[in-house]
């Protein structure tokens, strides 16, 4: 498509834990998601990352696959206790020595490398002092950062911190639905404040030991968020949402603030005394790039019999448990979450007016169907294909529309564990038999890759 200029950032997007597997090869030592796994009624099916899609072993073979669709560039995380197995201290050679190979391949292949610090993987160590709801985190986060960029500065392309804070904060430490699991809502917005400073603190490191002009980014899962319904207790239900997911981040970053309303909403949760005076300072330093993850949009309303009975404990809402989640009626994914692709224009723009004239890339796009090979090895994905076609022409209507979007990423390159969902949903492009590794190219790889080579929406 011509509103997408020529030097557009293409590519498919990964997560260490979620497809390295190798857990315990080479030094790296127990992250949050290696405990929480192992926790019996915590993943569906008992599943852990312990093999995952054995990237760890099998990257030469990934990157001649990204190559092969014709990406033109992989964003992948780094395995925090891979690079320091205490969670601080001297980084681990052969952990750096894992990411300087890849980094490499990919460079080889015409691929350009885009590099998240952390996807989720906190050292089970620091989990044990506290994890993120200890400002201590922080710091290590930022040692940590220099040690990356000291180590791969030169290769990188692009350097994002953090991958959606949200999820970090409010399903680890609010909602207790991925690690580490707890259900404190004050510890979840400290959480929050401390990845943010996390954040800030990474950034400054980068900037010090960076080549000059190396772009910084963090991702986060903005969402399009929507009133059930007209009245006054659903508009304020949207409202809320909104503070929570996604102006408790742009503000903070790209505003030096915390939303006034998001702090009333919370104080029965919190006064919020954990913020030091220069520490937003700190966590709005200027960055080159604003990531967005978009799956869908988010209807949000109250229940006659929330206000009957009570909120449900625990809530990723802290403040605003009552809030409750719905759909108008959009097909849903296999996650059960609704297709619109009006919401990736919404979420874009309305950033940009907002916020400015904020570079973007969607980091994250992609949904999950209950895929099942042919008798002929096929694999006939018709429902991720024309989600990928919508969302991408979704991007472009932002474009159009004064957007400035520089990249667009695929969620994901392969099948992989997800979450706390184990193995049960599959969002990639190319299918991964676990049993023998063996990967498929599913029909919304030949389309991406036609879309590739072509720029046809067809």
């Amino acid at each position: 498509m011509s509103v997408f200029p020529e030097w557009f950032w293409w590519g498919a997007a990964t997560a260490a834990y979620q497809i390295e597997g190798a857990a315990t090869e080479d030094g790296r030592t127990k992250s949050i998601w290696d405990t929480f796994a192992a926790t019996p009624g915590r993943v569906a099916g008992g599943d852990t990352g312990d093999i995952a899609c054995d990237h760890y072993h099998r990257y030469r073979d990934d990157v001649r696959l990204m190559a092969a669709l014709g990406l033109a560039a992989y964003r992948f995380s780094v395995s925090w206790p891979r690079i320091h197995p205490r969670g601080a201290g001297r980084a681990n050679p052969a952990g750096l020595a894992f990411y300087d190979r890849l980094v490499d391949e990919l460079l080889g292949a015409g691929i350009l490398p885009a590099l998240t610090l952390y996807h989720w993987d906190l050292p089970q160590e620091l989990e044990d002092i506290g994890g993120w709801a200890n400002r201590d985190t922080a710091a290590r986060f930022a040692e940590y950062a220099e040690t990356m960029a000291n180590a791969l500065g030169d290769r990188v392309a692009l350097w994002s911190t953090l991958n959606e804070p949200w999820c970090s904060a409010f399903l680890g430490y609010g909602s207790g639905e991925h690690a580490p699991g707890h259900t404190d809502p004050e510890s979840a917005l400290i959480a929050a404040h401390h990845l943010l400073l996390g954040h800030g603190l990474a950034t400054q490191a980068l900037r010090a030991n960076l080549p000059g002009g190396s772009p910084v980014s963090i991702v986060l899962n903005l969402g399009a968020i929507r009133p059930a319904s007209a009245s006054v207790l659903d508009l304020d239900a949207a409202r809320r949402v909104d503070a929570l997911q996604n102006r408790l981040f742009l503000d903070a970053l790209l505003c030096g603030r915390y939303p006034d309303d998001l702090l009333a909403d919370t104080a029965k949760v919190s006064d919020w005394s954990f913020v030091r005076a220069a520490d937003l300072s700190v966590i709005s330093a200027e960055i080159d790039v604003l990531g967005l993850n978009y799956y869908g949009p988010s209807e949000v309303g109250i229940s006659a019999a929330v206000v009957r009975d009570g909120p449900q404990e625990p809530s990723a809402w802290p403040g605003s448990a009552h809030v409750v989640f719905s759909n108008p009626g959009f097909p849903v994914t296999d996650m059960g979450w609704p297709v619109d692709a009006d919401g990736l224009v919404e979420i874009l723009t309305r950033v940009r007016r907002d916020y400015g004239d904020v570079p973007m890339m969607v980091t994250e796009n992609g949904a999950a169907y209950a895929d099942v090979i042919d008798r002929d090895g096929s694999l006939h994905d018709v429902e991720r294909v024309n989600y990928l076609r919508e969302h991408i022409a979704a991007a472009a209507a932002a474009i159009e529309a004064g957007v400035d979007l520089r990249g667009y990423f695929v969620w994901s390159l392969l099948d992989n564990f997800e979450w706390a969902w184990g193995y049960a949903k599959r969002f990639g492009i190319i299918h991964v038999d676990y049993a023998t590794q063996q990967r498929t190219w599913k029909d919304s790889a030949l389309w991406y890759q036609h879309f590739l080579a072509t720029g046809e929406l067809t």
